[in-house]
């Protein structure tokens, strides 16, 4: 007790004081640090038409149609690379246009026509463009020839039917194609070989096969 009857405080007991109380406030602290129960995923059952073939499967809502065609279809042609849109190594075509396959979900297409490269031709049977790229050496390591072949075989139908190029709006463009006009509509496939010149050549043979 001091004079005027106060107890008296001691360092030790400020220094033991602070410290309960500090333990006091960081409880709540490691409690909201604590990370909340996560709700399971939710699913969809989807239905869609795959390289002729009707398929049914139910998928997380969240879920590629890149991933659900590797994944759940096992059609593992289509090639995952960047996962961002940005290489064009998983382009497949749906309803006749061509699309990055990692950047659309499955859920979305419900109900689509899809088109991989399994879907394309056959190992007997070769599609016109699967034959013109092997005949003009249109790849090296091959990774990105799925989308390459995808995307050229759209571009083809792109031009017969009149759709501008997104870059150069061209309206009127013809076969054979230009290499400039073919160039521009494929630059969102990349080869990191460098073959692009033998896929020029396999696209112009196949445009004018088909003029």
């Amino acid at each position: 007790m001091t004079d005027g009857g106060s107890p008296a405080i001691s360092r030790r007991g400020i220094l033991a004081g602070g410290a309960a109380a500090v333990a006091v406030t960081q409880v709540p602290a490691v409690e909201a640090q604590t990370p909340a129960r996560q709700a399971m995923p939710a699913k969809a059952k989807i239905a869609m038409t795959v390289n002729g073939k009707r398929r049914e499967l139910e998928v997380d809502t969240r879920t590629t149609l890149l991933d659900a065609l590797r994944e759940h279809m096992h059609l593992i042609g289509t090639k995952k690379g960047c996962d961002h849109g940005q290489c064009g190594a998983c382009t497949v075509i749906v309803d006749g246009k061509r699309i990055n396959s990692c950047l659309s979900l499955a859920v979305m297409h419900s109900g689509d026509k899809i088109t991989t490269i399994e879907g394309l031709g056959t190992p007997d049977k070769l599609h016109p463009m699967q034959a013109a790229f092997i005949k003009h050496d249109g790849y090296q390591c091959g990774y990105c020839t799925p989308g390459q072949i995808c995307s050229a075989v759209a571009v083809i139908e792109e031009i017969r039917a009149g759709v501008p190029s997104h870059v150069t709006g061209d309206l009127n463009a013809k076969f054979p194609i230009s290499n400039a006009e073919m160039r521009e509509r494929m630059s969102g496939n990349i080869c990191r070989c460098g073959a692009y010149s033998n896929i020029l050549e396999a696209m112009t043979e196949v445009a004018e096969t088909r003029a």
